[in-house]
């Protein structure tokens, strides 16, 4: 190790970041460059200084642990130890995948041993990185649809509520979203973001779009079993003949 390890905290609980504080403080070889108190913070923060490592809390209002990866994507940092309240089903997932955790309150034999397993990595790579994109598929099924996307450009970070989106479309290998007077590039697929949103709200109408069912005002038939879709905001798409069934059943 050719310097001290690069860490931030985030946890919205002053109390916690306070204790984690001082635990890293007494042990040599890591630098404390930030801290943050919520999702939405940390996403600009751990974007912007790129860690070696983050302490980052599950559960946390608004935005939590795994909003926060899920909006850096393969920018996550290198390493991650998760900090949790005791949750027999998130330990079992963390332990599973090899993943670092400390349940809170933290106890400094756990926290020592988080950190070994830190410095024995080296580098947390595409292996780690995967297993964290495992465990978020798997607690996202427990935890439900998201009320909101967030969406990075930079270092600027936007939170756009799911219930203002119109419709999304194909932009190359990533998704746009179309909100009333405003567009956002989202850095993700068509298939991941159609698997992220409420089925029964969202519907893939083309490979290359998708609606809010909210936001339709009318659908009409046109040529080949394909179907005109026009949005309360004035937008005509076409659902191809490929998703019209889909279409049709939510309708009914």
């Amino acid at each position: 190790m050719t310097g001290p390890l690069r860490a931030v905290i985030v946890d919205d609980e002053p109390l916690a970041r306070e204790r984690l504080r001082t635990l890293l403080g007494e042990r040599p070889g890591y630098a404390l460059v930030a801290e943050c108190p919520d999702g939405e913070a940390a996403v600009a923060v751990l974007a912007r200084e790129r860690p070696d490592v983050v302490f980052l809390d599950v559960e946390m209002p608004g935005l939590d642990g795994f909003g926060v990866l899920e909006a850096l994507g393969d920018e996550a940092p290198l390493h991650v130890v998760f900090v949790t309240a005791f949750d027999r089903y998130a330990v079992r997932a963390f332990e599973v995948r090899a993943l670092d955790y400390v349940l809170k309150p933290i106890q400094p034999a756990r926290f020592d041993a988080a950190l070994a397993r830190v410095e024995a990595r080296g580098g947390g790579g595409p292996a780690e990185w995967a297993a964290i994109q495992d465990l978020l598929h798997e607690l996202r099924a427990r935890r439900g649809y998201p009320s909101r996307l967030v969406v990075r450009s930079g270092a600027q970070v936007a939170f756009v509520p799911t219930d203002e989106v119109e419709w999304i479309e194909a932009d190359g290998n990533y998704a746009r979203i179309h909100t009333r007077g405003r567009d956002f590039l989202l850095r993700d697929t068509m298939r991941a973001l159609e698997a992220r949103l409420d089925p029964e709200r969202f519907v893939r109408i083309h490979r290359s779009a998708i609606v809010n069912l909210d936001r339709i005002a009318t659908v009409e038939p046109y040529f080949h079993g394909e179907y005109v879709v026009m949005l309360t905001g004035g937008r005509r798409l076409i659902a191809s003949r490929t998703h019209a069934a889909r279409l049709r059943d939510l309708l009914r």
